[in-house]
C-alpha cells in the first residue's frame, strides 16, 4: 500500500530525514515512535503529501502523488488519504455530522448521500445520538471519534494519525486505540500512527523506531 525510497528532507542547513526506506502493507496498523526531533512528524507529513521531500520517491497504492498536478494531488489527497490530528481540528460552528461530511462534499457527493454515509460511521463509532451536537457540546474522546469518522468518510486507502491520543485521558486513549483496530478489521484500511504512547505502539502490527532522521527498526 505504501512504499518510500530514499526520502530526505532538510530545513535550511539542518537535515531532518536522512534516507527513509519503508514498506507498509494494506490493512497494516503501523506505529512510528522515537524521541522528539527524530523526524516522526516530518515523515508523516511527507507520507500524507502535506510536505514534499528533497529527494526520494513515495508510492501510495502504486501512485507517486508528487508527480500529479496540484489539482490532481488535491483530489488524490481527498479520496485516498485520511488524517487524524492530536487536537481534532473540528470546525466549531458545525455540528458533528456537518464536520464529518465535509470531505465527502468536496469529493462531490450530494448532501443527502454524504449524511447517509456519515450516519453509518457514527453508528459504528457509537455516536449516532450525538450527530447534531457541536464540538463544544462533546467530550474530548467524542470529538476525537468525530475526527476519526471524518477521516473515514471517503473510504481512504490509508489513514495517518499524529499523536491521536496525546490530548486524551487514559480511558479515552484506550478506547481510541482499540477503535483503530476495530476499524481496520471492518474496512481493511491501513493506519500509520506517530505516537509517544508506548501502550498504543506495542498494540500495533509493527513498531518502527526513528532516531536522528533514520528508521532503526
Amino acid at each position: 500500500m505504501l512504499i518510500t525510497k530514499g526520502i530526505t528532507k532538510s530545513y535550511d542547513d539542518f537535515q531532518i530525514l536522512k534516507g527513509i526506506d519503508l514498506e507498509i502493507n494494506q490493512g497494516e496498523v503501523v506505529s512510528i515512535v522515537g524521541a522528539s526531533g527524530a523526524g516522526k512528524t516530518t515523515i508523516l507529513q511527507i507520507l500524507g503529501t502535506l510536505d514534499t521531500p528533497d529527494q526520494g520517491d513515495l508510492f501510495i497504492d502504486g501512485i507517486n502523488p508528487f508527480t500529479l498536478s496540484r489539482k490532481q494531488l488535491s483530489a488524490f489527497r481527498n479520496t485516498s488519504i485520511g488524517f487524524v490530528f492530536q487536537f481534532h481540528q473540528l470546525l466549531p460552528e458545525f455540528n458533528a455530522i456537518e464536520n464529518i461530511i465535509l470531505p465527502a462534499l468536496i469529493k462531490g457527493l450530494s448532501q443527502a448521500e454524504a449524511k447517509k454515509e456519515g450516519m453509518k460511521l457514527l453508528e459504528i463509532l457509537g455516536l449516532h445520538n450525538r450527530f447534531d451536537h457541536k464540538p463544544s457540546e462533546l467530550s474530548g474522546g467524542e470529538q476525537q471519534r468525530i475526527a476519526v469518522a471524518r477521516s473515514l468518510i471517503n473510504r481512504p486507502k490509508v489513514i495517518f494519525a499524529d499523536e491521536p491520543s496525546g490530548n486524551l485521558d487514559s480511558q479515552n486513549s484506550s478506547e481510541l486505540h482499540q477503535m483503530f483496530f476495530d476499524l481496520r478489521d471492518e474496512f481493511n484500511q491501513t493506519f500509520v500512527i506517530v505516537t509517544h504512547n508506548e501502550v498504543l505502539a506495542e498494540m500495533t502490527d509493527r513498531k518502527l523506531t526513528m532516531s536522528d532522521g533514520l528508521i532503526l527498526s
